[in-house]
């Protein structure tokens, strides 16, 4: 089919690349508009920008699609379908039903959970037992629409929201290729039970709370690994922890208790494996440790 894309992030490319390899006509690529970036704070193109750009795809980064010009801009392009992938503006009604078939969007999460901007790092927050992709046809609802096909996939004690991030973007690649072998399907529409939203990451809940148990830290930690990080303050230094395991040794919440980086919550504890020091890499406690000795006892903020 003719298919017009719609996407920015990473997370958006898997699904970009395997529409091309799957023997589509992409008339254009969508994108938000290169943002300032880096030290220098030099305009840098979407990673889905870039992509579309080696495959020789026109690109367009319009600030927005509410105008009538954009519009019929849009609907000029004369597409079989729209598949919408993060990308980050939403779409008004002239743009959701210029394409023959409609629109459609990969969205990372079993819906009508976790619809919004965080799906992903927010399931791993709460603690869910499982995340997936669903693919659903777009209407003017905040992902409301009615569903195609649905992918599941589990959250262990191991997942971290870039490992997620990762499996996500992968599965909803293969789904929205099979999903449009039948553009017309109607869907199922969603559940009116368990609708949950996924609010935006703030920078200011990254903070790591040890008055909270053991579970719910590793939950948060592991939900905004690697970006933001969720972090405690050492002797003035702002450290990341990456990934942890749950222990069932006690103590005082936010104390370590011992000298090989185990903190107490409000019940059990967590056993660091990986972290990262202000200004520094990735690395493993060990590693850590090597340089900068934390006794136990040693109160952690």
């Amino acid at each position: 089919m003719r298919l017009i894309f719609m996407g920015t992030p990473d997370f958006s490319c898997h699904a970009l690349q395997a529409l091309v390899d799957a023997g589509h006509d992409i008339a254009c690529v969508y994108s938000q508009p290169p943002r300032p970036a880096g030290r220098g704070q030099d305009l840098r193109k979407s990673p889905v920008h870039v992509l579309a750009e080696r495959l020789g795809i026109e690109v367009r980064t319009p600030a927005s699609l509410k105008g009538a010009d954009e519009q019929q801009a849009f609907a000029a392009l004369k597409a079989d379908a729209a598949v919408v992938v993060a990308y980050g503006l939403l779409l008004p009604k002239p743009v959701l039903e210029a394409p023959r078939h409609g629109c459609f969007n990969i969205h990372a999460s079993l819906l009508p959970r976790w619809r919004g901007a965080a799906p992903i790092q927010r399931a791993i927050m709460a603690g869910d037992a499982e995340s997936g992709v669903t693919i659903m046809r777009m209407e003017e609802g905040l992902d409301t629409g009615p569903m195609l096909t649905v992918g599941r996939l589990p959250i262990t004690a191991e997942t971290t929201a870039s490992s997620l991030h990762d499996a996500l973007a992968s599965l909803g690649a293969r789904l929205i290729v099979e999903a449009l072998k039948t553009p017309d399907a109607p869907g199922a529409p969603q559940p009116a039970d368990g609708v949950t939203y996924a609010r935006k990451i703030d920078k200011a809940e990254a903070r790591i709370d040890f008055s909270k148990t053991a579970i719910d830290v590793h939950n948060h930690i592991h939900g905004l690994s690697p970006f933001p990080g969720a972090w405690f303050t050492f002797k003035g230094q702002r450290i990341k922890l990456l990934k942890v395991a749950v222990s069932e040794v006690s103590g005082s919440p936010g104390t370590t208790v011992d000298d090989r980086l185990t903190i107490a919550c409000a019940s059990g504890s967590i056993q660091v494996v990986e972290l990262q020091r202000e200004g520094k890499g990735v690395m493993s406690r060990d590693d850590f440790l090597r340089g900068t000795a934390i006794a136990a006892g040693t109160e952690l903020v």
